[in-house]
């Protein structure tokens, strides 16, 4: 619990040492319509007994549900170890280390978490790390336009929503907006009007792997109209995915990003996440007086000689331009031990499970009147939409009595252009008997 050391008479003495009366006169220069002329409309101060007793009798409202919602945040398996390791005193704190000498557990730790996510999504360098997947996108983004000098950044309409809405935030500050590419009908990025888009002045197009929809973008057309335009492929995938996907490293990205929560991350209303951020070698060395933190040589595919700088030397060297992520080195840790536990086969597994759920999901849904898939006939992994023609807050609603998570209402995105429904997210840790109750409720 938080402690506020400073009694009364602590505060009339150091507004006595400044020379204020009051604090009122200490914030005399903020404009008066500015200030809150009343007291703030808060309970009365509790001992700490008394606000543990609050808080859990808050908690035991909560509900446990089955949960078939995703949208970037799933509700895998985090193995108990994960836990136990992170609590250990030299890594359980929210700072990064500034001495080397004391820290080479955390920086050996920087270094695997590093190793993995280039593993995973086929690039040469990652940092470690951005703050979640959204951020990471946009920063993406920011250093497209930064490498290839150009100002227009295009996305796919199918990239997620909050991932669009802070990447807009973003390059709004720069002067620029971002450009919304539709899809087709089959739910994929249209690539006749992505060559129309693209011109000489784009730096980037923000696609996601799978999309929004669950559908699996194909992503070598993509960086080749790219890329023949002098354009940069952003790829934010799904990191799970990606051990039975070929990577997007394959296929021709350029920056990928990720959400990392499902490794080592448990749902927890929305954080605290972690952001997965890799690129190719040969951007990372045309990126104008900016700092990334280490010099990366690839030797082959799997073999990459590292030098770590140290903070000091940083600051010394170049003023930083994105210090959001320090907070995150625990995060990055979770994903690390939970990679590690899991293993290339253990994560393969989880994958191969998520998308077994999905298709049993799948054809049980086909048997359904009322429910149809949005995109039939296009693959997907472990996500896919459907439109609903009873509201779909309705259906949350009655899934909320049955003890279930039915998804995510697609009725929240206006910006998608898509119909009402919902879209069902599937791990390892859905049974069928919870699935065939999904269908159920569904059914009506």
């Amino acid at each position: 619990m938080s402690f506020i050391p400073h009694s009364e008479a602590d505060r009339r003495e150091m507004l006595a040492r400044i020379g204020a009366s009051d604090v009122r006169q200490l914030f005399g220069d903020v404009p008066a319509e500015l200030l809150l002329d009343r007291n703030l409309e808060v309970p009365e101060a509790l001992s700490e007994w008394e606000a543990v007793r609050e808080l859990s009798g808050l908690a035991e409202a909560n509900r446990s549900l089955v949960c078939f919602a995703g949208a970037g945040q799933y509700d895998h398996h985090v193995p108990a170890a994960v836990d136990h390791i992170i609590r250990r005193s030299e890594f359980y704190t929210a700072y990064t280390p500034y001495q080397p000498e004391v820290s080479q557990g955390t920086l050996q730790v920087i270094y695997e978490f590093q190793t993995m996510i280039c593993e995973l999504t086929g690039m040469d360098v990652a940092n470690a790390s951005m703050y979640d997947g959204p951020s990471a996108t946009a920063e993406a983004a920011v250093m497209s336009r930064a490498v290839t000098r150009r100002h227009r950044v295009l996305a796919a309409r199918s990239l997620h929503p909050h991932y669009r809405k802070v990447a807009d935030t973003y390059l709004h500050g720069l002067g620029s907006e971002l450009e919304l590419v539709p899809p087709g009908a089959d739910g994929l990025l249209d690539l006749d009007a992505l060559r129309s888009a693209l011109g000489d002045d784009v730096a980037c197009i923000l696609v996601q792997y799978p999309n929004f929809f669950g559908c699996i973008e194909e992503l070598e057309p993509i960086a080749e109209a790219a890329h023949e335009a002098g354009a940069l492929l952003v790829v934010a995938a799904d990191p799970v995915m990606l051990a039975l996907l070929r990577t997007p490293g394959e296929l021709g990205a350029d920056i990928v990003v990720a959400e990392g929560q499902p490794f080592g991350n448990a749902l927890s209303f929305g954080g605290p996440v972690v952001g997965l951020f890799a690129a190719r070698q040969q951007l990372v060395r045309k990126m104008p007086g900016r700092i990334v933190g280490a010099t990366v040589d690839v030797e082959d595919r799997r073999g990459y000689v590292l030098t770590l700088q140290t903070r000091e030397q940083q600051i010394r060297r170049e003023k930083a331009t994105s210090n959001i992520c320090t907070n995150q080195g625990l995060n990055a840790l979770a994903a690390t031990v939970h990679l590690s536990l899991l293993g290339k086969e253990g994560l393969r597994d989880v994958a191969e499970s998520s998308v077994r759920n999905a298709h049993y999901a799948w054809h049980r849904i086909q048997e359904l009147d009322g429910v149809t898939p949005l995109y039939p006939d296009t693959p997907f992994a472990r996500e896919f939409a459907v439109a609903t023609e009873e509201d779909s807050r309705s259906v949350l609603e009655r899934g909320f009595e049955a003890g279930i998570l039915a998804g995510v209402s697609l009725s929240r995105f206006a910006s998608l252009e898509a119909p009402d429904g919902l879209l069902l997210a599937f791990t390892e840790k859905r049974s069928r008997e919870e699935i065939d109750r999904l269908v159920e409720l569904l059914a009506g």
